[in-house]
């Protein structure tokens, strides 16, 4: 949760009048590289979530998260969804391994019945472009794909782009705020 990234992206969200919430998983707190069993990954996202609601009860509440952390979270909301979540926000959901495309990292997100926002560079290893927007076509739930161009996984633009990875990360905090400006209705 003290990665640069999450930092910039709270804090980025912070200036568009956004609260966040950052949590780690167990095995993050243990310094650990191997993450968590799934079910104990999704009892720290519902305690996340649980934590969001008693700090700040009354805002509406979105989830999700970077790579592994956004997949986790949708895999929670499908299993059993989120008391009071709006809808899920990944940034760079990681669709499979690098060299290796795949589908079946997705099949859960059938299951999420709420608005979901998907943020992806096109140059990301871990989700070929052709198969995240094949993923996001046959999804039921009201889905928005935004591409940040050149981007990989980290967000990160070669310079021959013409644009820095600070800028992509505002273009996509910005696209992230006018959608949960449409999700919760102008409110």
């Amino acid at each position: 949760m003290s990665h640069p990234f999450m930092e910039a992206v709270a804090d980025g969200l912070h200036s568009r009048r956004i609260a966040t919430l950052r949590y780690q998983f167990p095995y993050m707190e243990r310094q650990s590289r191997r993450p968590d069993p799934a079910p104990l990954c999704h009892k720290a996202v519902s305690a996340a979530v649980a934590t969001a609601h008693e700090l700040m009860p009354g805002l509406p509440l979105f989830a999700g998260g970077k790579s592994f952390g956004g997949r986790m979270t949708s895999q929670t909301q499908a299993v059993s969804p989120l008391p009071g979540v709006r809808g899920l926000c990944f940034f760079g959901f990681p669709l499979h391994p690098p060299k290796k495309p795949s589908v079946t990292r997705a099949e859960h997100l059938s299951q999420v019945g709420i608005p979901m926002l998907f943020l992806q560079g096109t140059r990301d290893a871990l989700a070929d472009l052709a198969l995240i927007q094949s993923v996001v076509l046959s999804l039921r739930a009201p889905v928005t794909l935004t591409l940040a161009e050149q981007a990989d996984h980290s967000f990160h633009v070669p310079a021959r782009s013409g644009r820095t990875d600070e800028e992509t990360l505002d273009g996509l905090l910005s696209a992230f705020a006018h959608w949960t400006h449409a999700v919760l209705g102008g409110a």
